[in-house]
């Protein structure tokens, strides 16, 4: 395996440009963005294998994730997925329309709807989830174990000091 890529590269040719500059954070989240890309198109084609969008997946392994009986409120389904209500509504309409999902009044709430997942939708979920591990999987097989657990906690530290 080569010692060098394109960040090393980039950070030399712009270190002899601007010898002013600390270029340190080029070095990490240069990185973080073409592994972004390279995840992204991963994640595509797991997708793509298992006849799912991505942004049904969200939908879908939010339900899945709930457990038995895989149903939400839409209220639920927004503060995991973090889209609005009107996208919410939409996406919902279009995976039952699709047979993925169903709706019905909260037994609860006579005004309120629970969105539940199908045999279906279960059946695209859990293959998508599975296409999307192997992927992943692939995508880390050059980093043993601990230094995946080293990395997780690197990131999650990065992005709790975001505030996300």
């Amino acid at each position: 395996m080569p010692h060098e890529d394109e960040v090393d590269r980039i950070v030399a040719a712009w270190g002899r440009q601007r010898d002013d500059l600390d270029f340190a954070p080029l070095q990490v989240l240069s990185r973080v963005d073409r592994l972004a890309r390279h995840l992204d198109r991963a994640r595509r084609a797991a997708f793509d294998a298992s006849g799912t969008e991505p942004w049904e997946f969200d939908v879908l392994s939010a339900l899945r994730r709930a457990g038995e009986p895989f149903e939400l409120s839409p209220k639920t389904l927004l503060q995991q997925t973090l889209v609005s209500s009107g996208t919410m509504t939409n996406r919902v309409d279009r995976l039952t329309a699709r047979g993925l999902v169903a709706r019905r009044t909260d037994p609860k709430d006579g005004r309120g709807i629970l969105v539940s997942l199908t045999e279906a939708g279960r059946t695209a979920v859990d293959s998508a989830i599975a296409d999307l591990l192997r992927a992943e999987r692939d995508i880390l097989a050059g980093v043993s174990a601990g230094e995946q657990d080293q990395l997780a906690g690197l990131l999650r530290r990065l992005i709790l000091g975001l505030g996300d």
